[in-house]
């Protein structure tokens, strides 16, 4: 199970250190995705782990774990969050220890657990005790036989209801992830009426990227994409709750186009929460950590570039290869290396490399036309995606 889980809102942008152009991307990301382990009692139809029952014999042990913590408190200030996923982080039988060292060296922790019976009120509880500052669940559908039918378990929709109940008594900010495919999007309005019953920080809507058992699923087409967007940005001026989306940064210039026609001069755009987002994408802001300690872009990104075995996780994000082309939109190939939103959106680096095998080419989700764009650009061959310095030296370590 991967989901993406988004820290705390910010209640005052301009003195955050993540706030929008406080941060250099290229140099600290803001979220570290931490796949503990590849356990999970789900079977998910989109896992890009495609995750099994038991945890993988090579993953990272606990010295290794608190390592990887060490590497990312080695990024310095400002501080990425790190935000727990897997499989099912529960499955740890070290989980608290790893947390409450994390807060030791100084980092905030969200979690994104397997809605199973082991998500008590009580563990929640206990999460929340151990200074877990956000939970992230999935509601893939607004019945049972709608979200079952995605999650592969019988019995999970009671228990992501119950969940939330769980999450409002002990006072746990929750963000809902929600799948985006031709299997679900009927059902998004429902799913949001469902989410209006109970208390939500943020929804989050994951447009399908097909890896691993996501392939299996079919996403929605370019144009009914832009439609939904569109709904969304609209839902979200008056919804109780945060609604966001994610691998579909496009949105961004959706957003910003309703925006400029609802007459917001430019001051006002940078006080919204979207704001916030733009300009981070794969590998640039976000950074994904496998359970067996591989570096990736991103989790839908399944490119390795290092291995926190061997490599200081700093070192892989700034200086590998892939890292730094994903840091310079301008070196984006097709019409998203021309595209004048390139620098707030860039388009899903996932996507692109899903589907071509480049992780520099175009999102082929978007139908945006780039401004002076009149005839197709030529394919460009994919660079060598591999981390140049593979292994352990002074340099790579400090």
């Amino acid at each position: 199970m991967i989901t993406a889980v988004t820290p705390m809102p910010i209640t005052n942008p301009q003195l955050h250190p993540h706030a929008a152009g406080k941060l250099d991307y290229s140099r600290n990301p803001m979220i570290v995705y931490w796949e503990m382990t590849q356990a999970c009692p789900l079977a998910c139809k989109h896992c890009r782990a495609e995750a099994v029952t038991e945890a993988h014999p090579c993953e990272l042990n606990h010295e290794e774990s608190r390592d990887l913590l060490r590497q990312i408190a080695a990024f310095g200030d400002p501080m990425p969050h790190v935000i727990l996923t897997g499989g099912d982080p529960l499955k740890r039988k070290d989980l608290f220890e790893i947390i409450d060292y994390a807060r030791e060296l100084g980092i905030s922790v969200s979690i994104t657990p397997a809605a199973s019976e082991e998500l008590t009120q009580g563990k929640m509880a206990e999460l929340k005790e151990h200074g877990i500052e956000a939970l992230g669940l999935s509601l893939d559908g607004s019945t049972l036989e709608r979200h079952e039918a995605v999650r592969g378990v019988q019995g999970c929709f009671d228990a992501t209801i119950g969940a939330l109940r769980h999450a409002a008594t002990v006072g746990f900010p929750v963000q809902v992830n929600t799948l985006v495919s031709e299997e679900t999007v009927d059902d998004l309005p429902a799913v949001y009426e469902l989410l209006k019953k109970h208390e939500v920080m943020r929804w989050s809507l994951f447009f399908l990227i097909a890896v691993g058992r996501g392939k299996a699923l079919q996403p929605v087409t370019p144009e009914r994409g832009e439609e939904l967007m569109r709904w969304i940005f609209r839902l979200s001026q008056t919804a109780p709750f945060a609604i966001k989306t994610t691998e579909a940064p496009s949105y961004r210039r959706i957003a910003l186009d309703e925006m400029r026609a609802a007459g917001m001069h430019a001051a006002e755009i940078h006080r919204t929460p979207i704001y916030r987002g733009f300009g981070i994408r794969d590998g640039h802001g976000v950074v994904f950590v496998s359970n067996q300690g591989d570096i990736y872009p991103a989790g839908f990104l399944p490119l390795a570039t290092g291995n926190v075995r061997q490599n200081q996780l700093s070192y892989v994000y700034r200086n590998a290869p892939v890292f730094r082309a994903l840091h310079a939109p301008d070196t984006f190939r097709g019409k998203c290396g021309q595209c004048e939103y390139r620098g707030l959106c860039g388009g899903s680096r996932a996507r692109a490399f899903a589907y071509t095998g480049d992780p520099l080419a175009s999102d082929p989700f978007c139908p945006y036309v780039p401004e002076g764009l009149a005839a197709p650009i030529q394919a460009q061959p994919a660079g060598p995606w591999k981390l140049q310095e593979n292994r352990q030296t002074d340099e790579a370590r400090v």
